[in-house]
């Protein structure tokens, strides 16, 4: 299975455990580091003070880091039920490149496949970092 399919595979299952009773907008994600060959996953987490609501992006970077370190992420896919899929939001992108190079892979679907790619410096091409 490539790479894309088995993100794909995990997002979509990842959306499936959405906590999303208010906005009732479930999302998926799963991430691959090009230093490690485990796939993260996660799903959005929302909470009634919309403040403490985490995207599903951020908690499977999260993850990944928590469990491995800092590493460069490889590929991301974003799962939703949208026609064309959804971008990340502005935080997520903000995070997603303080663990991202040129060469970063973002992927955004909806639950049939795989609509749209971009690297993320297309996505944010002025992301704010003060060091690397």
């Amino acid at each position: 299975m490539d790479l894309k399919t088995e993100l794909f595979k995990a997002a979509k299952e990842a959306r499936e455990k959405s906590y999303s009773p208010y906005s009732k907008f479930k999302v998926g994600s799963a991430i691959k580091f090009k230093e490690s060959s485990e796939i993260f996953k996660g799903c959005n987490i929302e909470n009634a003070s919309f403040g403490g609501t985490i995207c599903a992006e951020r908690i499977a970077i999260l993850k990944g880091i928590s469990d491995l370190g800092k590493l460069t992420l490889e590929a991301i896919m974003v799962v939703t039920d949208s026609p064309e899929g959804d971008p990340p939001c502005g935080l997520c992108l903000q995070t997603m490149s303080e663990f991202s190079d040129e060469s970063t892979m973002v992927y955004l679907a909806n639950c049939s496949e795989i609509k749209q790619e971009f690297t993320q410096k297309q996505l944010l091409p002025n992301s704010f970092i003060l060091s690397k």
